[in-house]
């Protein structure tokens, strides 16, 4: 006995385009997708950008620190820029400091002698005098042009 099976009206067929929920979610998916890679590129070029602003700002700042060293070293002036001793007041066998410091000077000398002394911005030498010393920085820039300082070491 063979029975046939017919089918009675329940296979509904292919559903509509319209009606698989499969294409909403996968183009909610794609539209969810492009919306994050937006934003992650706009915030990247918004990054770039301040990152950009920040470099220059540190570019000007570190050019308008050098222009300040520049000119706290004496520019392009010939100038002793500094002469101290530290400390000015010493007992007998104790040494003190002198500090000097010139600018576009091609010789320096200090007399009387206390050392090897040399052109430069910041430099200082040990002293031990045995009495009340006056020194006397002299500086010689490439012209010969001369320029002097004094300071006096107490010795008590």
């Amino acid at each position: 006995m063979l029975t046939e099976w017919k089918s009675t009206g329940s296979n509904p067929g292919p559903r509509s385009f319209f009606r698989n929920p499969l294409v909403y979610t996968s183009t909610l998916l794609v539209i969810g997708a492009l919306y994050v890679g937006g934003v992650f590129l706009f915030r990247w070029e918004s990054n770039r950008a301040e990152d950009r602003r920040t470099a220059e700002k540190i570019a000007q700042q570190k050019t308008a620190d050098a222009q300040r060293a520049y000119e706290s070293l004496g520019g392009s002036q010939f100038a002793i820029l500094n002469f101290y001793v530290t400390p000015s007041l010493i007992h007998p066998g104790e040494s003190t400091q002198l500090c000097y410091g010139v600018s576009n000077a091609k010789e320096v000398r200090i007399d009387p002698p206390a050392g090897n002394v040399w052109p430069s911005a910041a430099r200082c030498i040990s002293a031990s005098p045995r009495k009340e010393t006056t020194y006397t920085l002299t500086a010689v820039d490439a012209q010969g042009n001369t320029k002097t300082a004094t300071l006096t070491v107490q010795v008590k």
